[in-house]
């Protein structure tokens, strides 16, 4: 589709404003917002159908949104009553009042096979400030009707369990289930949607198995970002459903955030929203965590802040700030801990009054605490935690979070049953090394050595410079017995991260039992040489 109006053109297939003079900057958020007002010409829009339509519905500030009106005025040159093609009608809305023609060849150059011409006029949804989604009906390919149900249970649960994650848009049930018994294309699926992701399936039943079969589309490109194939002997149906259901959605949901993490480094700085810097926020800021790279947290820091001065009400660019600031308390970055705390706790605050019901703000508000050392808040802590785990079971990054609390409480026994199931749920993550290395902090807190040295060392196969895992390694190195080893690797640690082994070292841990703080900080006295292996004895 391209509109026609005064000088300009817009093309809503290239996503490219011109005029005569060439093409114009605009930024995306901007030109979905020009885009829908065209599209809406012949009524006033108000601000929640923008906030609707532009930002998937999410909480957007009043300043952000007439930031992104100014500058679809400044794209489009208005100046002033004289000419003005954007009419602002008081507690009413806005209106786009120019004259417009529709140029509908330049849609069809683009229609997929089989869309009708009213198909390729209609203009694309704009995609959310968010990883969107859609998860179409599976298809149940048993020659059983009576397994349809069954089908439907899966994909139904699916959107569901997906719902919980704030971090994505994800289309209701009856918008996804207009497609059963058809075969569309999914960028045309991406277009009717107003969605970037698809996910569709089929399930297959034969005797007591079922083969459930899974894939991530990205609509842009139609390229296939992940397929997994899940085989389940069928003895409780109900179980089998649920088990299916949590495979796939902890598979899917961290792919997806890769994915986004992955688009918003690498697009071009000048152009980016606020919701596109908070990504860049957080891949910095874990980057940083797991390399031990003092200046991207500090960076991540400074990006978080640069989306808030955007959008204020950004509620990930909250959750990143805190995420930065609470990564720079447990590795000793912080120049001023007592500040920086406060930031923190200011920023998830915020975060969790904007979006009560997202679970990872309350889980990143323990995980402060935790980080703080403010033992005495420990309790209240390990409630966000659960209260997390209750919103959102199925989010790794949650049952990791309350697996540290766990651990650090002493309860090493439930954290280590949570860290299985974080890694059952999304077995093939990019960042499984972080679930290792909490698995081996946990185990030596359970006193089960060994396995503690086996979960450091697959953290630090993955990712060979994550500070922590070093920490562990050497604790659990001098819990077995291998004294020489625990030596080697503390010297090995202590010149990664000199700050954080200074620290642990003086006595600071996370441990709130008085016996598990004396044994890691006499485990690491003895690995640096300052005490002599036999006071291990009594302490193992």
């Amino acid at each position: 589709m391209r509109y026609l109006f005064d000088v300009f053109s817009l093309d809503t297939d290239r996503r490219e404003l011109r005029c005569k003079d060439g093409l114009l900057p605009i930024e995306p958020k901007a030109f979905d917002l020009l885009v829908y007002l065209i599209a809406n010409r012949e009524r006033v829009v108000s601000k929640d159908d923008l906030v609707a339509a532009i930002w998937g519905g999410r909480i957007v500030s009043e300043t952000a949104l007439t930031t992104c009106i100014n500058a679809v005025r400044r794209a489009v040159g208005d100046s002033g009553k004289a000419q003005q093609r954007i009419r602002t009608l008081p507690r009413k809305g806005v209106r786009f009042v120019g004259d417009v023609r529709q140029d509908d060849d330049a849609g069809r150059a683009g229609a997929g096979v089989g869309e009708s011409a009213a198909d390729a006029a209609r203009p694309a949804l704009a995609l959310p400030d968010k990883p969107s989604i859609a998860v179409l009906p599976f298809l149940n390919l048993s020659g059983d009707p009576g397994q349809e149900y069954f089908t439907d249970g899966v994909t139904e649960d699916i959107i569901t369990e997906l719902s919980r994650f704030h971090s994505l848009f994800v289309i209701a049930r009856n918008s996804s289930f207009s497609y059963k018994g058809k075969s569309p294309d999914v960028r045309q699926v991406g277009r009717d949607l107003g969605v970037r992701y698809v996910l569709d399936g089929s399930i297959r039943k034969s005797s007591n198995r079922i083969r459930v079969t899974a894939q991530l589309i990205d609509t842009l490109t139609g390229n296939h970002i992940r397929a997994e194939r899940y085989d389940r002997v069928l003895e409780d149906i109900f179980a089998v459903q649920e088990e299916v259901t949590r495979a796939i959605v902890g598979a899917i949901a961290p792919e997806i955030e890769s994915s986004e993490q992955s688009k918003a480094v690498r697009r071009r700085p000048g152009n980016l929203t606020a919701y596109e810097i908070a990504l860049r926020s957080r891949a910095h800021a874990l980057e940083g965590y797991d390399k031990g790279d003092r200046a991207l947290i500090d960076r991540s820091i400074q990006e978080a802040k640069e989306a808030l001065a955007i959008d204020p009400g950004c509620v990930p660019a909250l959750l990143e700030l805190a995420r930065a600031h609470a990564n720079a308390l447990v590795l000793e970055w912080a120049a001023d801990r007592e500040q920086a705390r406060r930031e923190a706790t200011w920023a998830i605050g915020r975060a969790i009054e904007l979006d009560d019901a997202n679970a990872f703000g309350y889980a990143l508000r323990g995980y402060l605490v935790l980080q703080s050392f403010e033992k005495d808040r420990y309790p209240a802590a390990l409630a966000d935690e659960r209260r997390a785990h209750g919103m959102n079971p199925n989010d790794p990054i949650v049952l990791r979070f309350l697996a540290m609390l766990e651990a650090a409480t002493g309860e090493p026994g439930r954290a280590i049953e949570h860290l299985h199931q974080a890694l059952r749920l999304s077995p093939r993550q990019s960042r499984s090394y972080e679930i290792y290395q909490v698995l081996a902090h946990a185990s030596f807190f359970a006193r089960k050595y060994e396995e503690g040295i086996a979960w450091a060392l697959r953290a630090l196969h993955d990712m060979p410079s994550f500070p922590i895992a070093h920490v562990n390694l050497v604790t659990c190195l001098v819990g077995a017995g291998e004294i020489d080893r625990a030596k080697a690797a503390f010297a090995v640690g202590q010149e990664l991260a000199p700050a954080l082994f200074k620290s642990r070292l003086g006595g600071v841990s996370v441990a709130a039992r008085p016996e598990d703080r004396r044994r890691t900080h006499v485990f690491l006295r003895i690995a640096a040489g300052l005490e002599d292996p036999g006071a291990a004895d009594a302490l193992r």
